[in-house]
């Protein structure tokens, strides 16, 4: 089941994958017919049927471990001086945060089918699947919401969560959409007038579907890849949604980005499982195992999955960050957002 999606990838990968728990060493010492990965969630059901494959092909089994964007990638910088990951993927604009601190090393694969704003020029990152945020609703909720401004009234009293801006890379995601929507001051006024209807922090967006399934949310954020996949596999009760402001609606990229970590521990198998998911079969089936979008340009999507990925994004504005800018400004954009909301 998705729904549960860090406990998923440690009960129902186990057969195919040694899954490191998040709060292990990550396995990275271990046999040299291994490679470990540190991975934000949301791609465990692709995981499952990829790693597979790949250590059928191989021989090289893999380890696991989710946690938040930000989680991984801290985690691999804790780590540095004693490295236990090959291979680390995460969301904007925490990889962009680990090229800086240097937790990346090019991996010297062959990224020309892939578009130069979907890697870096130095080669430390490529994005493998590329995805979308998007909010979240509850199929059953009344009243039925459509509007930011819907979500500061009264009717979604502890009926509303967040994942964490700096910590979850769909979190900062909603963070960055409402400062280019609404401007920065009057988002964070904005996300203060939200906070009474807020029913906490989260550092893992993956944990907020569940609530809105059962009900006990009404409205939480995700994104494109990961709700369609819960919809479709577990038959959550909630639907993907953009709330519009002065009649637009918005959504930016969020493109899973793999990097080879510095330092990586078997660097080898790491440049070779980067390699494979990069290939043009794998992403062929992007859509259909992952319910994402391929990156490579040479792949031409199609069937039923990559229609549902096409239609929920139909009509909505899409915008298009500078990373490295964002990047630049983050530090304080959070530290402005704790402030404001308390949080």
């Amino acid at each position: 089941m998705r729904i549960t999606r860090s406990l998923t990838a440690a009960v129902t990968v186990a057969a195919v994958l040694a899954v490191s728990a998040c709060g292990g060493t990550g396995g990275g010492s271990g046999s040299a017919d291994t490679v470990t990965v540190y991975s934000a969630d949301g791609l465990a059901d692709w995981y499952k049927a990829e790693f597979a494959d790949f250590t059928k092909q191989t021989g090289i089994s893999v380890s696991l471990v989710e946690a938040g964007s930000g989680e991984v990638v801290s985690r691999a910088q804790k780590e540095k001086a004693n490295p236990q990951v090959d291979v680390l993927v995460t969301l904007p604009p925490f990889i962009q945060q680990a090229q800086q601190q240097g937790s990346l090393a090019p991996a010297g694969i062959d990224t020309g089918s892939v578009p130069a704003e979907l890697k870096a020029k130095d080669g430390t990152y490529v994005a493998v699947v590329n995805n979308y945020f998007a909010m979240i609703r509850n199929t059953a909720a009344q009243p039925k919401p459509t509007d930011w401004a819907e979500f500061t009234g009264p009717a979604y009293k502890q009926k509303i969560q967040y994942s964490t801006p700096g910590k979850a890379g769909d979190g900062t995601a909603l963070l960055l959409l409402l400062q280019q929507i609404m401007g920065e001051e009057a988002a964070l006024a904005y996300l203060t007038d939200v906070q009474p209807n807020n029913v906490g922090p989260s550092t893992s967006t993956g944990k907020l579907g569940p609530k809105v399934s059962k009900g006990e949310l009404s409205v939480a954020n995700s994104d494109v890849q990961m709700a369609l996949a819960a919809i479709a596999a577990d038959k959550v009760a909630y639907e993907v949604f953009y709330p519009s402001f002065a009649g637009k609606r918005s959504t930016l990229p969020l493109p899973y980005y793999m990097g080879l970590a510095d330092k990586a521990p078997h660097a080898a198998n790491g440049t070779k499982l980067m390699e494979h998911l990069l290939s043009k079969d794998v992403q062929q089936n992007v859509p259909a195992r992952a319910w994402g979008a391929p990156v490579r340009t040479d792949v031409t999507p199609s069937g039923p999955q990559w229609d549902a990925f096409r239609a929920a994004i139909d009509g909505v504005e899409i915008w298009y960050p500078n990373w490295d800018q964002v990047l630049t400004g983050l530090d304080a954009d959070i530290k402005a957002y704790e402030k404001a909301t308390g949080q």
